[in-house]
């Protein structure tokens, strides 16, 4: 990662938002192919909506404890360039999709995080980590206080309960790598308000 925080526009499903998120200034956006979220989309119409992103933003596509095949299936499908497991793969799985030529992001909840061993934590520093809350994209924060003593050794990106109001303070405060976002753009669940995505993106950069 470069200097400049990254940003990340995540839950995509439209047109409006897509290019909202892009002419803002997000750095990635994000498309849910994990089931069973308010969020997720099939992979044609990712194709559809990756077609109108410039090749220098990144274009995520998000996981949650599918097989890998289908991990690898569906990326293809959609032409995303970056897979993100959201839920207890295994680190083989991240080194599998890198070998697949994907570029990785691996989310953990903070509690999880904070659990792994010191070797393991070693182990993910080499990769670009999401820390987020238990239930992701349920728009709650979670203890960051932790944080301040013994932040991540890698490129870490700050998830969780994210919004227009808090994320300045939060960066200013944490100093992540990037910051993501879905829940905390919506106007309600599941439905992306373009002058939030606008006003969160703004906020963060205003750090």
């Amino acid at each position: 990662m470069s200097n400049e925080l990254y940003i990340k526009i995540c839950g995509l499903s439209t047109p409006e938002t897509v290019e909202a998120a892009v002419l803002a200034g997000a750095n990635a956006v994000g498309f849910v192919f994990a089931p069973g979220s308010p969020r997720t989309v099939a992979p044609e119409l990712a194709k559809n909506l990756i077609a109108r992103v410039p090749q220098d933003v990144e274009t995520v596509g998000v996981f949650r404890n599918q097989p890998l095949d289908t991990v690898i299936d569906m990326a293809r499908r959609s032409g995303v360039r970056t897979v993100q497991l959201h839920g207890s793969e295994p680190h083989s799985d991240t080194q599998a999709l890198q070998g697949e030529g994907f570029a990785t992001l691996r989310a953990l909840s903070f509690d999880d995080y904070r659990a792994l061993g010191e070797s393991e934590q070693e182990l993910w520093a080499a990769e670009r980590i999401l820390l987020d809350a238990v239930e992701p994209g349920a728009g709650v924060t979670f203890d960051t206080t932790a944080l301040l003593n013994s932040p991540p050794k890698g490129p870490w990106i700050l998830a969780g309960g994210l919004n227009p109001q808090n994320v300045a303070d939060l960066v200013r405060t944490l100093r992540p790598s990037g910051v993501d976002v879905s829940s905390g753009v919506e106007s309600s669940r599941g439905t992306k308000d373009v002058a939030l995505i606008k006003a969160f993106i703004a906020a963060a950069r205003s750090v």
